[in-house]
């Protein structure tokens, strides 16, 4: 029997991952697809947990408010430099390997996340959960892609479909009832206390189920230009994170002068590497405008919906005395409306309307936008807002739903891991810039964040996001009419 317990294949040669999923029994690969589903919600949900703790851990911590952004902005921004070369290594190094040592740092970064002591050793932790999710991840749709035949490989990436819109909202929900719990006396820590248990029993669930073995394909992973796109990204998140409270230094224009020239410079090395399939990402993706357009409305859309969550939970919080608990209820609203605009409503409209599909959404969240709006100022109370938001969690739904299959609908399969790879890793980027961008100009005009400032400076960055989102619904106009998705 050819499976994990055979190391080589007839002719001595080791098997591939591949080979092993082949011998794998139908309720087992069940039972590894939850194994994988649960890595993906855990990441997810720990991009948005420290939301609803952030003033917890400002209290706690004496955390400033860049430190308070970088506890959000630092884990995305480390995801996304490192996504696609966590893919590249589980093609070299072993997927079930990848996911495990991916596992085990993102384990133990939680651990250290949940013992700090002051708020630059929170910012170094999450930097660092940031970076070692970045190796687990990609790990997750490469063992779907292994372990499913394309017949069923629709059904199973349709259910991760649902958990990723689930996910992204269910973050403050838990942290706010895991805070308000005060599990041991620990306040905000058990937020991150929490994948200490997780981890280990996702470990020996991975060891016991996951497909050993490397990629049939064996590719290289690109250091130069992880390192050029690692130290694009920085210098670009650095100074808008950290410039307001250091009073705009020196340091921090030279930086924001020389993203474009680091940019660039990546762009040429992408270039050089083109055709030899050792780049980390094909620049022949990019002539594919649908994927092009795609990406720029993911990092819109994404910099829209993580900032205006960002700013609320601290809304609801400085600035209408809301509760951790009171915070987490009003959440859940949203992610109702997310589960199912994604789960139902996306899924069988999309065949039939098209892009108008996505139009509604923009138009959906506009209308809760403009609700959310008049209830903070008028304090119309929570029930009112939890109106909103399943209006804000429907809108975003119908968008965030059919995003990802639009971008990538005319993508040749043999670019569907990088185009993945790629589109996941702007998403990542739209975060961390809501976080750094909304939260930025929030906390400017929040000042010492007393109720009136926490309330005013959000109804004032709300027509920022009014216009975000316009801008989404521009480029969706860009979009072409005929892509495959829409071709019976």
């Amino acid at each position: 029997m050819a499976s994990a317990a055979s190391p080589t294949g007839m002719r001595g040669q080791p098997l591939s991952a591949s080979d092993h999923a082949a011998a794998m029994m139908p309720k087992r690969r069940q039972r590894a697809l939850v194994v994988v589903a649960g890595a993906f919600m855990m990441d997810l949900i720990d991009l948005t947990i420290v939301n609803v703790a952030l003033p917890s851990i400002q209290r706690d911590l004496g955390a400033d408010t860049a430190a308070m952004q970088w506890m959000v902005a630092g884990y995305a921004v480390a995801f996304a430099i490192l996504l696609i070369t966590g893919g590249r290594l589980g093609d070299t190094q072993g997927y079930r390997r990848l996911f495990m040592t991916g596992m085990v740092g993102f384990t133990l970064t939680s651990l250290l996340c949940g013992v700090a002591v002051s708020a630059e050793m929170l910012v170094v932790a999450r930097l660092a959960q940031g970076a070692t999710a970045a190796l687990m991840l990609p790990q997750v749709m490469s063992l779907i892609q292994v372990m499913y035949p394309p017949a069923e490989r629709i059904g199973a990436l349709a259910v991760f479909g649902v958990l990723g819109g689930v996910a992204a909202v269910l973050g403050p929900i838990i942290g706010g009832l895991l805070i308000e719990a005060d599990l041991f006396g620990l306040g905000w820590r058990p937020i991150f206390l929490i994948n200490g248990p997780l981890g280990i029993v996702g470990l020996i669930a991975a060891w016991r189920l996951l497909p050993p073995g490397k990629s049939g394909h064996d590719g290289s992973v690109d250091l130069p230009g992880t390192a050029l796109i690692a130290a694009t990204l920085l210098a670009l998140m650095l100074p808008l994170l950290q410039g307001r409270e250091a009073g705009w230094p020196l340091w921090c224009l030279i930086l924001l002068a020389s993203a474009p020239l680091l940019g660039l410079l990546f762009i040429r090395h992408i270039k050089r590497r083109a055709g030899t399939g050792t780049g980390l990402v094909d620049p022949v993706l990019f002539a594919n405008r649908g994927f092009s357009i795609g990406l720029s409305i993911s990092v819109c859309f994404q910099a829209t919906t993580t900032g205006l969550l960002f700013i609320l939970t601290l809304t609801l919080q400085y600035g209408l005395g809301c509760t951790p608990l009171e915070t987490a209820l009003v959440h859940v609203p949203y992610a109702v409306g997310a589960s199912v605009a994604i789960g139902n409503i996306a899924r069988k409209a999309l065949p039939r309307i098209g892009l108008k599909l996505l139009f509604l959404g923009v138009a959906v969240m506009l209308s809760g936008l403009a609700v959310l709006g008049v209830l903070i100022w008028t304090d119309g109370g929570l029930v009112g807002l939890g109106a909103a938001l399943l209006l804000m969690g429907l809108g975003m739904g119908l968008v965030g739903g059919p995003l990802g299959p639009v971008t990538l609908s005319d993508v040749d399969l043999i670019h569907a891991g990088s185009a993945s790879g790629t589109m996941k890793a702007v998403q990542q980027l739209g975060a961390a810039s809501g976080a750094a961008l909304i939260g930025g100009l929030y906390f400017t005009l929040a000042g010492g964040l007393s109720p009136e400032a926490a309330r005013n400076a959000f109804l004032v960055t709300l027509p920022l996001l009014a216009c975000m989102l316009l801008v989404v619904g521009f480029l969706v106009t860009r979009l072409p009419r005929d892509l495959r998705l829409f071709k019976k």
